[in-house]
C-alpha cells in the first residue's frame, strides 16, 4: 500500500506547486514545458515501455500528437484553476473526471453498465454542482474571479486525456509507450512555443523556471510511476488501488487546501467532497 500512498502525495504536491507558482513568479507555460522534459526522460529511464508499436507504419501519430497538444492544455487549466479555485475544489474536479471517461465507456466503448457504477455516476455529478458553487466569502472579495469555467476544464479535459489514451490503447500501442511518446512530443512543441515568446521579448526564458519544472516533472512521473507500481503490487485488487488513488487524493487534497492555505469551502463544496468520495468509492465497487 506504501505505493498508493505515494502516488497519492506526490498527485497533491503537484496541486501545491501549482499553487505556490504565482508567489514564486513563475511562468508556468516554461514550467509545464520543462515539466516534460524530465517526465519522458524518466519515463524512458525507468519505465523502459517498449517502443516496437511506434517504429511501425501502424503508430496512431495522429493520436499521439492530440495528447501532445491535449496534456500541458489542460496542466496550464489546472494550474489556473488552482490558482482560481483553490486545491480543494481543483483535485475534486480532476478526480471526477473518471465520471465522463466512465460515460465514454459506456457509449463509446461498449462497457457493460451495473447499478454501482449509474449510481456513482449520479452522485458524482451532484457532487460537480456542489463544489462548483462559489464560497460566499470569495464571492464577496473585489476583484474576485470566477472559478467554475477553469473548473468545468479541468473535469472535462482530464476525461479527454483519458478517452484518447483509451482510443490509443485500442490500436494496440502500450500504455506506457504512449504516454512516452506524448511527453516528449510535448516537450517538442512547448519548447518550440517557449522558445517563440524568448525570441519576441514575451516571456524570456528564466532558471527558475527550469527548476520548477524539473521538480513539477519529477512529481508528475512518481505519481505515474508509483500508480503503476501500487497495481502490480496488488493485481488481484484493482478498484482497491483505483478507489485509494482518487479519494486519497481528494480528501489529502482538502486537508492540504483548508490547513496549509486557508482555503474558504461552502457547505455546498463540502457537501460536493463527501459526495465525490462515495461516487468514487460506488465506481469502485461497481468495477
Amino acid at each position: 500500500m506504501h505505493y498508493l500512498v505515494f502516488s497519492v502525495l506526490c498527485s497533491v504536491l503537484v496541486s501545491v506547486l501549482l499553487k505556490l507558482a504565482p508567489r514564486r513568479r513563475l511562468d508556468m507555460a516554461q514550467v509545464v514545458t520543462w515539466n516534460y522534459l524530465v517526465a519522458a526522460v524518466l519515463s524512458l529511464v525507468l519505465l523502459r515501455p517498449s517502443l516496437a508499436m511506434l517504429q511501425t507504419g501502424h503508430a496512431p501519430w495522429l493520436a499521439l500528437l492530440g495528447l501532445a497538444v491535449t496534456l500541458p492544455t489542460i496542466f496550464l487549466v489546472m494550474a489556473g484553476a488552482v490558482t482560481r479555485a483553490g486545491i480543494v475544489r481543483s483535485d475534486v474536479a480532476q478526480r471526477l473526471s473518471l465520471l465522463l471517461s466512465l460515460l465514454a465507456a459506456f457509449l463509446v466503448f461498449g462497457e457493460t453498465a451495473n447499478g454501482w457504477k449509474l449510481a456513482g455516476l449520479g452522485l458524482g455529478l451532484l457532487a460537480i454542482v456542489g463544489i462548483s458553487v462559489r464560497p460566499r466569502a470569495a464571492a464577496a472579495e473585489p476583484g474576485g474571479q470566477r472559478a467554475w469555467p477553469w473548473l468545468l476544464g479541468v473535469w472535462v479535459g482530464y476525461a479527454l486525456v483519458d478517452i484518447m489514451l483509451k482510443q490509443v490503447a485500442l490500436s494496440g500501442t502500450p500504455s506506457m509507450a504512449a504516454l512516452t511518446a506524448s511527453f516528449g512530443l510535448a516537450f517538442v512543441l512547448m519548447l518550440a512555443l517557449q522558445l517563440w515568446r524568448h525570441a519576441s521579448g514575451a516571456s524570456p526564458l528564466h532558471g527558475r523556471n527550469l527548476g520548477a519544472g524539473a521538480l513539477l516533472g519529477l512529481l508528475n512521473f512518481g505519481n505515474i510511476l508509483f500508480y503503476v507500481r501500487a497495481h502490480q503490487h496488488l493485481p488481484d485488487s484493482p478498484a482497491v488501488v483505483f478507489a485509494g488513488m482518487n479519494i486519497g487524493v481528494v480528501v489529502l487534497g482538502a486537508l492540504v487546501g483548508v490547513f496549509a492555505f486557508g482555503e474558504r469551502t461552502s457547505v455546498w463544496n463540502r457537501v460536493g467532497l463527501g459526495l465525490a468520495v462515495v461516487a468514487i468509492g460506488l465506481i469502485a465497487w461497481g468495477t
